[in-house]
């Protein structure tokens, strides 16, 4: 495999961690995006790519430079990924049809009371209209805003790291803006609560 300053495609010293608990370390990049691709050809009509659950880790040293995005949440409220610096944050790529992010739903709203304060949780939903974004957070009771990315605004900024259409996808960013880690599909929240762990820990 080539050099390239991709953070898909640069695998140097990457930790991935299978959600199966086998605690296996590998080489990720080529094996993940050839999964995706091939879910992305099979044309069955789910309309998702089902992520494995590969976790990726980027060590401080070799992280890329902060994301740069803007985006509007439901209430109307812009963001830029330069509001987010100075505490790391959490960006979850969903809709509600979505069934995978309907499992990790009641985690991630966990997670956001746990680290709130120390980690500042978005999301962003890709297909919905406010009204079918706003019943699904009443009914997980979702404690943090969503971006409205149907016009992909925020999904094409963040492209190196989250491929179209994988949903779900989690992205955890350290308080400079860098992605630290990386989830492909459905967040095992045992690790996702150990990433988030780690990223605040560099912050203090």
């Amino acid at each position: 495999m080539t050099s390239s300053t991709s953070p898909l495609s640069r695998p140097s010293r990457r930790r991935v961690l299978s959600l199966a608990g086998l605690g296996v370390l590998a080489l990720a990049g080529c094996t993940e995006e050839d999964s995706l691709a091939e879910q992305a050809n099979a044309g069955d009509g789910k309309g998702y790519i089902a992520g494995d659950g590969t976790v990726s880790e980027y060590p401080v040293g070799e992280r890329g430079e902060p994301v740069q995005f803007t985006g509007t949440l439901y209430d109307g409220t812009p963001v830029t990924a330069e509001d987010l610096r100075g505490t790391p944050a959490l960006l979850n790529f969903w809709y509600a049809a979505c069934a995978p992010c309907r499992v990790e739903a009641p985690d991630l709203k966990a997670l956001a009371e746990r680290f709130e304060g120390q980690v500042t949780f978005y999301g962003v939903n890709l297909r919905d209209e406010q009204a079918t974004a706003q019943a699904f957070e009443r009914n997980f009771d979702i404690p943090y805003p969503s971006f409205q990315d149907k016009d992909g605004e925020v999904l094409m900024a963040l492209s190196a790291y989250v491929p179209p259409q994988a949903v779900p996808t989690t992205l955890v960013l350290d308080a400079e803006g860098r992605v630290a880690a990386r989830i492909l599909g459905l967040a095992d929240r045992s690790i996702l609560d150990t990433l988030l762990a780690d990223t605040v820990a560099e912050t203090a």
